[in-house]
């Protein structure tokens, strides 16, 4: 790192001096070449990040943004991040790579997008639920022993970060169809879109299931590739024109019932940062992890409820025979990936722990909040919003 020098105080610098000043100057700018992403001078830093996400009307482009601002606000405009969209510099499924080579500093995408190189990557986001939402999941990341195993599969993949995460999720929609689907046997056969682990536990239910970008899910549904579709939330769907392609939405499943995003940093960028500007990558990351939930919460609802009143949109909740078979799915595949990779089960293992003494707690000491709401506002099903 190139240190700020005080300024000189009225005096003028000897020969000698002048050129061991010029010297380390020539050094500190040979270093900034070799390492181009991580811009320094007058005691800024710049650290290059590229999001998975398009930039524009993106809420996850906003969030990632959200995260930035955050980062330059608490440092005082000394630590700043040049943030740029899907595609810039690399493709989607190159981010992490391009971070531990450095040809990034950062990324802004969720471990699911590195399934392919290692099943577990989709535990740390999309994986059995257990009883937990993404809340539970970050806490069982921060205290139960989640980041020990986060890091030891970062180390198998070759994956050469330090990874931080925010915006616990809420549960994934199962997503957009031709028709209302309420019985296993009205999605089986179906072409469908979805990422990660949930391929395996759809495919057990009998679906059809196509990974493909979230820019490439209308189109594909347009043109019949797929009949189905998940992404995420009601604002990113609506983003997407899911509504121009289908009236049926289907809120809460089991297939991506917790996730969250993961801003993997290259190791040199970060251990060649002062220990406040490490803290504040770190620290603004649970910042932004509050500011992104409250967000969504406020987004997500007005959405759906223009998706409703001016697209018309029929929205349902993703009936209990459906969620039996994801969950029934889940079984299969965790008992096959654990059967074959000790490594998988042994984090299984570790979430089923925290799981189990975590959840009893909190769902016998949550009150029923669905009575309190409907006590006020009636039945669910029937408020207009």
């Amino acid at each position: 790192m190139v240190k700020e020098k005080k300024p000189l105080k009225g005096k003028i610098p000897s020969r000698r001096k002048f050129f061991k000043t010029a010297a380390a100057t020539g050094a500190a700018a040979t270093a900034a070449v070799a390492m181009p992403n991580l811009a320094l001078g007058g005691g800024h830093t710049t650290l290059k990040m590229q999001a998975a996400w398009p930039s524009g009307a993106n809420i996850f482009f906003e969030m990632a943004g959200d995260y930035a601002k955050m980062v330059d606000q608490m440092s005082g405009g000394t630590l700043k991040i040049d943030l740029q969209p899907v595609g810039a510099v690399v493709k989607t499924s190159e981010i992490g790579q391009a971070v531990s080579s450095g040809v990034l500093d950062m990324g802004h995408w969720v471990t699911a997008y590195w399934y392919g190189k290692n099943p577990a990557a989709s535990l740390f986001g999309t994986g059995p639920s257990y009883g937990m939402s993404s809340q539970e999941v970050m806490g069982w990341m921060e205290y139960g022993g989640g980041r020990a195993l986060y890091e030891e599969t970062l180390a198998k993949v070759g994956f050469d970060y330090v990874g931080f995460f925010h915006m616990p999720m809420p549960a994934q929609p199962f997503g957009w169809f031709k028709k209302n689907v309420t019985k296993v046997s009205d999605v089986k056969g179906m072409k469908y879109r979805t990422v990660g682990l949930a391929t395996n536990v759809l495919t057990a239910m009998g679906m059809v299931v196509r990974q493909l970008p979230g820019g490439e899910i209308q189109p594909a549904m347009k043109t019949g590739l797929i009949d189905a579709a998940e992404f995420n939330n009601p604002t990113s769907d609506s983003q997407f024109g899911m509504q121009d392609v289908s009236k049926h939405y289907h809120l809460g499943s089991f297939h991506q019932s917790q996730e969250m995003f993961e801003i993997p940093i290259n190791k040199k960028s970060y251990n060649n940062l002062s220990p406040a500007h490490q803290a504040i990558l770190k620290n603004a990351a649970y910042a932004a992890n509050t500011d992104n939930y409250f967000k969504a919460l406020v987004r997500y609802s007005a959405d759906l409820s223009k998706l409703m009143n001016e697209h018309k949109v029929n929205v349902y909740q993703t009936s209990d025979a459906i969620l039996s078979e994801q969950l029934k799915g889940w079984d299969k595949v965790v008992g096959d990936f654990s059967g074959k990779d000790p490594f998988f089960k042994k984090i299984i293992d570790s979430q089923k722990a925290y799981a189990k003494r975590v959840m009893k707690y909190l769902l016998m000491n949550q009150p029923n909040y669905k009575l309190a709401y409907e006590n006020e506002f009636g039945p669910i099903a029937k408020v207009k919003i």
